[in-house]
């Protein structure tokens, strides 16, 4: 890109009911990829749970995933294929560390092209206490339309009263 320029398109916070998702719809088509950035945190049990990304309402068997994860003691790598969402990495949940929030970044290049769409992301939980994760994935929606909505869904119970989301749009110019 020469000269890209990023745009926030919308932002949501969680309230204090908290929310299991959170959707991003009417997604201009004016960009060249999508960017999402995130602070999250789950009310479910155990230390941590995962984030689930989907396009275009698609809960199907549409999403192939290959994700690397470590935790400072040990690494595993998994491949997922014909899933119902985009697995995105995993955020604290209520038995980690008070008050903490993981953070994630995905990234969505030609969110408008009629080709299959290409996701990548970059999460970490955050635990002062015991294991904390890193996450690295990368995947294929097979979706051949633009992308004009998105969910992003936490794994177990909801995310938390603050967790906040921020879509952004990236234009070359």
């Amino acid at each position: 890109m020469a000269n890209p320029t990023m745009t926030l398109i919308a932002s949501n916070t969680v309230g204090s009911g908290g929310a299991s998702s959170v959707t991003f719809s009417s997604i201009p088509s004016t960009f060249t990829d999508l960017l999402v950035k995130i602070s999250t945190r789950a009310a479910g049990s155990g230390t941590a749970t995962n984030q689930q990304l989907n396009f275009n309402g698609d809960f199907g068997g549409n999403y192939t995933s290959v994700f690397a994860e470590g935790t400072g003691s040990s690494a595993v790598s998994y491949k997922n294929t014909g899933y119902s969402f985009h697995f995105i990495g995993n955020i604290p949940a209520a038995g980690a560390t008070s008050s903490t929030f993981g953070n994630c970044e995905i990234y969505i290049p030609n969110y408008t092209s009629s080709n299959q769409k290409s996701i990548s992301s970059d999460s970490v939980t955050e635990n002062n206490g015991s294991a904390a994760n890193q996450d690295l994935s990368a995947g294929l929606w097979t979706g051949t339309s633009a992308i004009t909505s998105l969910t992003l869904t936490c794994g177990s119970g909801n995310y938390v009263q603050y967790s906040s989301f921020y879509l952004y749009g990236i234009k070359n110019s």
